[in-house]
């Protein structure tokens, strides 16, 4: 038995269940959006101040790069990592079925048949829909939200760091994870011996009016 799952946001830099191969690469004809919140709402928001995360949605010749994650073996070890995931995942209310390409080879899918969880965009048919907002919104929005496992910004900025680390940057996510440091007033200093949750070559944009310096405390990988 053999199933590979789609990840394109917290799944990157944390799955959370037994893989045997991790593969980075994209799928095309979808883009990255933060339109969604139903596990913001338990676990990085409150349903009075819910959070933001990312979903998928149908945009014809653009491309979504993340990480394609193989579970392989016996029918249990598949069972149990696909009742985590629909756990895990439960405000997706859909599966798309995608073809997934690696680098170096665009016209032919690596893998085929990899399982991408997907939303519905109707806020009337899906409860944890959002829906789209302008990005100065979303990121007071992001900057704000805290749950019981931890808060909206670090959701952000730990893909922002994801996407940096498998080689693929998102300018979207950090178009927004750069408004949310505007909305805090912040410059990120990294004090030393910790890791770095925005690369150094990710500045600011230029109309951050820089207020304060604050160290930022490193963000912990927890599950969306």
């Amino acid at each position: 038995m053999v199933f590979w799952v789609f990840g394109y946001g917290s799944l990157v830099w944390n799955p959370g269940f037994e893989y045997d191969e991790k593969v980075v690469g994209f799928i095309k004809d979808y883009k990255r959006i933060f339109d969604l919140g139903k596990s913001c709402i338990d676990h990085r928001g409150t349903p009075e101040n819910p959070a933001r995360t990312c979903t998928l949605e149908r945009n014809e010749g653009a491309v979504c790069w993340g990480a394609a994650f193989c579970v392989r073996g016996s029918p249990q070890k598949e069972k149990a990592a696909m009742e985590y995931l629909e756990r895990r995942e439960c405000e997706y209310d859909q599966k798309a079925h995608v073809d997934f390409y690696v680098e170096g080879d665009t016209t032919q899918p690596a893998i085929t048949g990899v399982m991408a969880f997907t939303s519905t965009p109707d806020k009337e048919t899906n409860k944890y829909y959002l829906g789209p907002a302008p990005l100065e919104d979303m990121a007071r929005q992001i900057a704000t939200a805290c749950g019981p496992c931890g808060n909206n910004r670090d959701y952000v900025f730990m893909l922002e760091k994801a996407m940096h680390d498998i080689g693929h940057e998102d300018d979207m996510v950090i178009e927004l994870a750069n408004e949310v440091r505007k909305v805090l007033g912040i410059f990120v200093m990294i004090p030393l011996g910790k890791k770095l949750v925005r690369p150094s070559h990710m500045p600011l944009k230029p109309n951050i009016q820089l207020r304060q310096l604050h160290s930022l405390q490193e963000a912990v990988a927890m599950d969306s």
